[in-house]
């Protein structure tokens, strides 16, 4: 967890890049303000340089995956809550153009986030696509974190904490996602799957 490096099949690849950074940089500023830290202090939570939050508060950094999930854990907030997505008391559709791709894999693999929630439980709802051979690794989220997945297409392999489950098209999963985990698609042809993250109130 101390790396800021942005490994080939975990970056992000929104449709709209520069709109993404725009938003992780301000709403960091804004929550990193709003409990009074300082840079080193949230470096510190986040376990990420100080320097990478800079360039990131600049919008000069497009930071992948891991870093999103580490600046939400440190926040206790949901990726939708960084990424400003806004919750609507009743009706908030999220138009393909505004799900960003978060995270792309060598071979065609995306994990799209289609929408989110941050009360009164902050919940994500992705859709990943992962082609033959591809796999996504994911570090713990924040301390009481749980995932549900259905898959729709292919078999998923998922591993948490060492133990390993094989998803047949139409199995449903729920998980825990405070611990490492990974989801793999060891089949010949592409594997699609709906995640849901549940966050734990921000304490």
């Amino acid at each position: 967890m101390s790396s800021d490096s942005t490994p080939a099949d975990d970056r992000s690849a929104g449709k709209d890049d520069r709109s993404v950074m725009e938003a992780v940089a301000a709403r960091t500023r804004a929550l990193r303000k709003e409990r009074g830290w300082s840079l080193d202090t949230l470096a510190g939570r986040a376990h990420v340089s100080k320097g990478m939050l800079v360039a990131l508060e600049n919008a000069r950094s497009n930071p992948n995956l891991a870093t999103l999930i580490r600046l939400c854990d440190a926040f206790g907030v949901p990726l939708t809550d960084l990424l400003q997505q806004p919750a609507a008391p009743l009706l908030q559709p999220t138009p393909p153009a505004d799900q960003p791709v978060l995270w792309s894999g060598p071979d065609g693999g995306a994990g799209t986030l289609v929408t989110g929630a941050n009360q009164p439980v902050g919940g994500e709802l992705w859709h990943w696509r992962l082609a033959p051979g591809e796999e996504h690794h994911s570090e713990p989220h924040l301390a009481g974190t749980v995932e549900l997945l259905h898959v729709r297409h292919g078999t998923l392999t998922v591993t948490v904490g060492g133990r390993e489950a094989v998803l047949p098209a139409g199995h449903g999963l729920r998980m825990a996602g405070d611990r490492p985990h990974s989801y793999a698609n060891r089949g010949t042809s592409a594997v699609e799957y709906t995640g849901v993250v549940l966050v734990p109130p921000n304490s």
